[in-house]
């Protein structure tokens, strides 16, 4: 998901800045907000995929922000890391997971930490846009049964299974389908075989 746009929410100038040019290095497109209110304004304009919010901050808080954001009606699922210079008791990560926050990052800002949850923020939106194609329609073939998945083509069901989610198949025969179908075939071409003698 190379150039993918971030939203920066932080009050404090150098952290503002010092995640605007690590970000800029890593190659992701950034936008950046002074506060809550900014952000959301920006965000609710122009959705991103990913947000970077500092917790505590004038006005609209980070955990607020992220309230919101969730609140937002056909959007598409954005990752949340919240930033905190201490978040404290157990029951603050719990309060801020239950509004939606998806990760954390403790200031000062370590790059390699950084990079790390922008990785799994990445593998996490490759996935939910994957399911959210899945809930579209998918046209199958009523004569091949293959699959026609947006941007991928025909496949087969097989194919289809395995590349998206790492199923293998095994091929056996429904019961039902032998007792209707294979079975009275069976009868019909060894009833015909012992006709012609051969």
């Amino acid at each position: 998901m190379s150039g993918i746009q971030v939203l920066i929410a932080e009050d404090d100038f150098i952290s503002r800045k010092l995640l605007e040019a690590n970000l800029s290095q890593m190659g992701y497109g950034v936008s950046i907000a002074e506060n809550g209110e900014d952000a959301w304004q920006q965000f609710n304009a122009q959705p991103t995929r990913i947000v970077v919010s500092d917790w505590l901050m004038p006005g609209m808080d980070g955990l607020e922000l992220c309230q919101k954001i969730r609140a937002r009606e056909n959007t598409d699922y954005t990752y949340f890391i919240m930033l905190t210079a201490n978040i404290g008791e157990d029951e603050n990560y719990f309060m801020a997971m239950d509004s939606g926050v998806d990760d954390f990052l403790t200031k000062p800002l370590d790059r390699n930490q950084l990079q790390i949850r922008l990785r799994v923020a990445e593998r996490i939106l490759r996935s939910t846009s994957r399911i959210q194609s899945l809930e579209t329609m998918l046209t199958i073939c009523a004569y091949t049964k293959r699959i026609n998945f947006p941007e991928e083509g025909w496949q087969t069901i097989e194919d289809f299974l395995c590349n998206h989610f790492g199923i293998q198949l095994s091929h056996g025969v429904d019961p039902g389908y032998y007792e209707t179908h294979i079975k009275p075939e069976l009868a019909r071409l060894t009833a015909k075989h012992a006709g012609t003698g051969k």
